[in-house]
């Protein structure tokens, strides 16, 4: 029987209160599409839908790496390893979010929920990608990047090179500092046969490879500008996110790694708070 508790357990295993850092990317191509702020009930459903996947994704993340978390001295105190949550506890998390999920995007339009259990595989097969190959920080990237294309689709219910572009900077952002993460993990990953560009190359070349993946994260925000004719307040935020995304290369040294939760959640949520912030402003001034 699922109990208060229980939900207690969930929130901070899936750390929901993250979903704040999230809800920007899906907010970002929502307001381009709409050039603004789009109709009440729409925000509604997009902030439902996004909420519902990143829960969905992060409920399946625990359930699929439980044995893996277990052995990992870094998550062995999560919920599924300690046994404060059971598999099928977590299970049914996963189901009543996909549900939800599903519910949000048909509300949205016809589009939306026909590509919304494309969306739900991948969000959920992400996790399986690091047992057989290096691209899995990619893989997650491509994950998120669901989002702001997701945003743009619900407002306008159709494609657009916009949404495309934004894609590419939020997969590069991702993938870029999950190579960061994947740092913490190297000895752990290597004895395990998990596959992560730190694991198989060492942290130095994964941090060169972050830098170069976050390098195009900023060219790709940085094209968005005229083709979203977005003014001059955006090229203000677009500098200060690079500026952020250079100082949280500077947190991280092959040889130090004590400040990477700083550089990883800290950061990266001032980042995607001021990517939006300025968006936003871009449309009007």
């Amino acid at each position: 029987m699922v109990q208060l508790r229980h939900l207690g357990h969930l929130a901070r295993d899936v750390k929901l209160e993250h979903s704040i850092f999230a809800l920007p990317f899906a907010y970002l191509g929502m307001i381009l599409a709409a050039r603004g702020l789009p109709a009440l009930e729409q925000f509604a459903w997009i902030t439902v839908a996004m909420v519902s996947a990143r829960t969905l994704a992060m409920a399946a993340n625990r359930l699929i790496d439980r044995e893996l978390d277990a052995r990992n001295p870094r998550t062995a105190g999560r919920a599924l390893p300690t046994g404060r949550l059971s598999p099928g506890q977590v299970l049914a998390a996963c189901v009543v979010s996909l549900a939800v999920f599903l519910f949000a995007a048909a509300q949205l339009n016809d589009l939306c929920l026909k590509l919304a259990p494309v969306a739900a595989a991948f969000v959920v097969g992400y996790s399986y990608t690091k047992r057989f190959t290096v691209l899995s920080h990619v893989a997650l990237g491509l994950a998120d990047a669901i989002a702001p294309v997701g945003g743009w689709l619900a407002v306008t219910g159709s494609f657009a090179p916009e949404p495309i572009v934004l894609a590419l900077a939020v997969a590069t952002w991702i993938g870029g500092f999950d190579v960061i993460y994947a740092c913490q993990d190297v000895e752990f990953d290597r004895a395990h046969g998990l596959h992560s560009v730190p694991a198989r190359h060492g942290v130095a070349t994964g941090l060169r490879v972050s830098a170069a993946m976050h390098v195009l994260t900023a060219l790709a925000l940085l094209a968005l500008a005229p083709l979203a004719r977005l003014g001059v307040a955006y090229l203000v935020g677009w500098a200060i996110a690079v500026a952020l995304l250079a100082h949280e290369h500077r947190l991280v040294r092959p040889d130090d790694l004590s400040r990477l939760g700083v550089a990883f959640f800290d950061v990266n949520g001032y980042v995607a708070i001021i990517v939006f912030v300025f968006t936003f402003a871009g449309l009007y001034v």
